[in-house]
């Protein structure tokens, strides 16, 4: 029996694949390979020469069917983000209506339509939302469903012209850590796409450029009954450094290519403190000098409170895959054109975030990334359109004919 694009993606969100950004193992969670060895064995019930690789990944390949043909590759990470769990997913399809959705009436979890006003784009449509209780997990699981139907087509239409079609699923895409162990070599694809993104008809080609920040701070902890001109409380400087970013750039203040600071963890007490940030922006220029005002920000500190009090370091992330992209832009080119093709308005936009595709176009295997047509990735209130599943494996279809060419 042939499974739709939505069977599939029903059956992969009940693994549970969620990483771990504290872990330093690589998977960072061993559950992990649970679906991608599953992954593994469909893909070759499909007939496809799959194999999983030293590292975990799972690498395919498609033969083209045609003379000279290019190696296309398609990628998709399969674990789900730390924010929130994503263990025992209860997806549930609801028609929208326009009204707000009850999805959980025990709980009194209420999926409220003005908070996400994106929703009445979908009036009428059969969405997958989850109960309530965790993340649904189109991020990215939706984008692996969707190749893998997108294959299931050309196998089942084996006339059709097709390129190489290459595939590879990874994990630990949500802790920055997704392509770490990748080795293009060995993949062997020319170019390809992640699909990754969020409402359909999303074309990507520009992602931040990203570093992780760390604030250390040294105090000195005295009885405050006797503190006065002693005590160095960490907290009180933490609170002093972080009142130096600017408010107006922070996540919640900023959108579209606008950068910003942001903390993400704080841990300590009066003596010791450590606090992680994240720093992003596209431009590369105001990118740079935001880290060195992030260091600054330290020095600026021990001349208040004294040498040694504040230590700042930054290690960068990852890079805007813009500049790696330039010379390929036939592949959001051609993208656009699938997109159009099948009914669907293109949507060209810059991630506010990072993506697989950046660290695979700095290795040489230019990737740009698209949409998956899932929506509010991360959290309880994720849901993905029942016939954006559908529209997504017909324009990855358009898109592997159109490199037939």
């Amino acid at each position: 029996m042939i499974m739709t694009v939505l069977d599939r993606f029903l059956k992969y969100v009940s693994y549970d694949t969620q990483s771990d950004e504290n872990s330093t193992t690589s998977p960072s969670t061993a559950k992990q390979l649970v679906l991608l060895k599953e992954l593994e064995k469909e893909l070759l019930a499909l007939g496809l020469k799959a194999y999983s690789t030293k590292d975990g990944y799972v690498f395919a390949t498609l033969p083209s069917n045609i003379k000279n043909a290019k190696k296309l590759a398609f990628i998709s990470h399969t674990d789900t983000a730390p924010a929130c769990s994503g263990k025992d997913v209860k997806p549930q399809i609801i028609k929208y209506v326009g009204k707000d959705v009850v999805l959980n009436q025990k709980l009194g979890v209420i999926f409220k339509k003005d908070a996400f006003p994106e929703i009445n784009d979908y009036l009428g449509q059969d969405i997958v939302f989850t109960d309530g209780t965790t993340l649904l997990g189109a991020d990215d699981k939706a984008g692996v469903a969707e190749i893998v139907s997108m294959l299931e087509y050309f196998i089942a239409n084996p006339d059709v012209p097709r390129p190489e079609i290459k595939v590879a699923f990874t994990y630990d895409e949500e802790v920055g850590r997704g392509t770490e162990h990748f080795d293009v070599k060995e993949f062997g694809a020319d170019f390809g796409y992640t699909v990754d993104g969020g409402q359909i008809g999303e074309i990507s080609y520009e992602n931040f450029n990203a570093a992780a920040a760390t604030l250390t701070v040294k105090g000195i902890s005295v009885h405050p009954g006797e503190a006065f001109g002693k005590m160095i409380n960490a907290i009180d400087v933490f609170n002093d450094f972080h009142a130096l970013l600017p408010e107006s750039e922070r996540p919640v203040s900023t959108k579209d290519r606008q950068g910003f600071y942001m903390i993400d963890e704080v841990k300590g007490d009066l003596e010791n403190l450590t606090a992680k940030y994240i720093i992003r922006d596209h431009d590369k220029e105001i990118f740079e000098t935001r880290k060195k005002y992030f260091v600054e920000c330290a020095e600026k500190i021990n001349k208040k409170y004294g040498d040694g009090v504040a230590f700042a370091t930054v290690k960068d992330s990852y890079y805007n895959m813009k500049e790696k992209l330039k010379d390929s832009m036939h592949l959001v080119d051609n993208a656009v054109k699938a997109f159009e093709s099948v009914g669907v308005k293109p949507l060209i936009l810059p991630i506010r975030g990072g993506t697989d595709g950046a660290h695979l176009s700095f290795e040489g295997l230019p990737c740009p990334n698209l949409s998956t047509g899932g929506l509010n990735f991360h959290g309880r209130f994720e849901y993905i359109p029942v016939p954006s599943l559908f529209k997504m494996v017909d324009v990855l279809v358009e898109i592997a004919k159109s490199y037939a060419n």
